[in-house]
């Protein structure tokens, strides 16, 4: 199969896509590859999340293009060889790039590195042109290394799959949305049970979830039990979960602390990088606190102004499937005449 792709005539319509999940050996070296082999059978068992993060990603970069009209080949590498001067792209997790042999084209991301310490001289080959980040506090961490060479870009949110669930009976006035990932036991102790104790102080209804240990189903029907979403997670490169909600007109209750947790921080860095783990967000979608001291007064604003928010035009309008789509091709094409 012969691709071609005419800058002065851009009006090819095949995407060449390469995934790989994100893995690491845990335990001993090599054990990715039998955890591949159970993980079916494990998954099966357990009603929890069964998609990463990049998996999610990939999946909605791969709906957008196809909805716009594009044809996309994963992991063709017969058809990429064939092709050598056709761009393509590159998703996922490291390790996809380790002895990357194809010659075309590509463009990088999203996913692949945590921050650009962990491949300094990735531009050092010619074979890759740009680098895809989520958000901008992400793409500002990578601009600073790979100059000239990174674009922001977003995984569009599907708006019919996540509908307006504001017309629904609402028993909850929060649903809590539990990802904190670093020193849980601490957090626990000085955010998340003191941001419960307040809700009960008030008689404000809530129920928790947290993240992992729900499925995509359970966030749902809560979603449309809930007339507020309380967003607890250090920080976020896009954050599927709280655009879902929003998508759904649920407002959002955030913190925000404004800086990267990751703890990989110190080897790179003197100071933790500036993040936010709500990087897609206006004042229509909610609010946002910083710690605990600012916690009431943003609670008081919220519940004020909670009829008057409209996260789901928000979304319709910033983080669309199709923009998504088009943000992502613009570079992608780019790429063949870079």
């Amino acid at each position: 199969m012969r691709l071609r792709y005419d800058p002065d005539h851009p009006d090819a319509k095949d995407v060449l896509l390469f995934y790989r999940e994100y893995e690491v050996d845990r335990a001993l070296p090599g054990d990715r590859y039998l955890k591949r082999l159970v993980r079916p059978l494990y998954n099966r068992l357990h009603h929890r999340q069964k998609v990463t993060g990049f998996g999610v990603s990939f999946a909605m970069l791969c709906k957008g293009l196809q909805r716009a009209g594009y044809t996309v080949h994963r992991n063709r590498y017969a058809l990429a060889r064939a092709n050598p001067r056709y761009p393509i792209g590159i998703v996922g997790g490291p390790k996809i790039l380790e002895d990357w042999r194809l010659p075309n084209p590509a463009i990088l991301g999203p996913s692949l590195f945590d921050q650009p310490g962990l491949a300094p001289t990735l531009f050092d080959d010619t074979r890759f042109k740009a680098y895809v980040c989520l958000g901008r506090w992400t793409y500002d961490m990578f601009e600073a290394a790979y100059r000239g060479r990174c674009l922001t870009w977003f995984a569009g949110i599907d708006s019919e799959a996540w509908p307006d669930l504001s017309g629904r009976p609402k028993d909850l006035d929060f649903l809590i949305y539990d990802k904190v990932r670093w020193d849980h036991d601490h957090y626990q102790t000085t955010l998340i049970n003191p941001v419960i104790q307040t809700l009960d102080a008030r008689g404000l209804s809530h129920h928790t979830i947290r993240y992992r240990h729900h499925d995509h189903e359970s966030f749902r029907t809560h979603l449309a039990r809930a007339r507020g979403l309380i967003f607890l997670c250090e920080n976020e490169t896009q954050g599927i979960a709280y655009q879902e909600a929003m998508a759904s007109n649920v407002p959002v209750l955030a913190w925000d602390r404004g800086y990267w947790a990751d703890p990989q921080w110190k080897l790179h860095f003197e100071t933790p990088p500036p993040a936010s783990s709500v990087p897609f967000f206006s004042e229509a979608c909610g609010e946002r606190f910083v710690g605990m001291p600012e916690f009431s007064d943003r609670l008081d604003r919220f519940l004020a102004l909670r009829a008057t928010y409209q996260p789901r035009r928000y979304v319709v309008e910033n983080l669309s499937l199709e923009r998504s789509a088009a943000l992502y091709t613009d570079a992608y094409f780019a790429a063949a005449s870079a």
